[in-house]
């Protein structure tokens, strides 16, 4: 379970993400531009904006794990290793790597291409533009960190799903992460055959065995105290304004983790009459039509519509 703790004054993580999933979605009909104008129009007279981000808002963005931009960066990991691991960044993520140096030589390069080398990308300051005079709170299961250098308050931003910026006991052994750039950069440097240097393979300064990256992938994944500072100010947003008109402004979210942000939201709709859901999604906008006008579900091009809303919104 994601969420464990349990707060005085809060909800039950347990039982706020045991939602029932819509039964009636349906693709919305309306025109494209109907749409953009009535999202910005929610947005603009919204008190507050809680975006709700997942791996679809920075494919969007241009961060993409597959095609082009995989084989012209990993060709040596492709040739070295082969078969149906390396096929994307995400799949190559659970090559079972031969060695602590294999591994360390795949994942210094990942980290470097996802999180450290692009720059804040366009989708996500317009995001930021649409958002940034509006009391707003960011939950993301991403972890390239383009929230916070497209300028969002770190202060409201919780990432459930850890950073890929930072390392961790693989055991768990306790509670505590550590940053890894400068770490990854020399294993970059020093790689050869897709192998780094023994002497730069991390180990836990605890108990002395591997690390790992800080990513939700199994159950040691490491929830340090500022995951936890951050989960308690998403609880405080969420109590401060669940009375007030919000806008729950989802981005990317598809069904590989929808308990997190998808379900979620939709039940946050369904049992506060002055919510509302803006998704967007490529593939899977399909909304609850039972939520009426309280739903916008717009399909295609994220980048785009983000765009053509802060055109309004601004």
């Amino acid at each position: 379970m994601i969420f464990k703790k349990i707060r005085k004054g809060h909800a039950d993580w347990r039982n706020f993400l045991c939602s029932t999933p819509a039964m009636d979605y349906v693709f919305q009909k309306d025109a494209y531009e109907d749409q953009i104008d009535r999202a910005a129009e929610n947005i603009r007279n919204a008190d507050c904006v809680i975006i709700g981000a997942g791996a679809g808002a920075s494919t969007a963005a241009g961060i993409k794990y597959g095609g082009k931009r995989f084989t012209d960066n990993f060709a040596e990991f492709i040739k070295k290793y082969g078969g149906h691991y390396m096929t994307d960044m995400y799949a190559a993520g659970f090559y079972p790597y031969p060695s602590e140096e294999a591994k360390w030589g795949y994942w210094s390069k990942h980290a470097l291409m996802n999180r450290f080398d692009p720059p804040a990308l366009p989708l996500y300051t317009e995001l930021y533009d649409i958002v940034k005079n509006k009391e707003y709170f960011v939950l993301t299961t991403n972890v390239d960190h383009q929230f916070y250098k497209a300028g969002f308050d770190e202060q409201r931003i919780f990432a459930t799903q850890g950073d890929y910026g930072k390392i961790q006991c693989q055991k768990a052994c306790h509670p505590k992460t550590y940053n890894a750039e400068e770490l990854f950069h020399k294993m970059d440097e020093a790689r050869k055959d897709c192998l780094i240097p023994s002497e730069l393979v991390p180990k836990c300064p605890v108990c002395g065995g591997n690390m790992a990256m800080n990513l939700r992938c199994d159950n040691y994944f490491v929830e340090d105290e500022a995951w936890h500072e951050a989960a308690d100010r998403y609880a405080d947003f969420l109590e401060q304004n669940k009375d007030k008109k919000v806008i729950l402004l989802e981005l990317g979210v598809g069904f590989n983790t929808p308990i997190i942000i998808r379900f979620p939201f939709e039940k946050m709709v369904r049992e506060n009459s002055s919510y509302s859901l803006i998704r967007l999604n490529m593939d899977e906008a399909v909304v609850p039509e039972s939520f009426g006008k309280r739903v916008i579900g717009i399909g295609g091009d994220m980048a785009k519509a983000i765009t053509d809303i802060r055109g309004l919104v601004l």
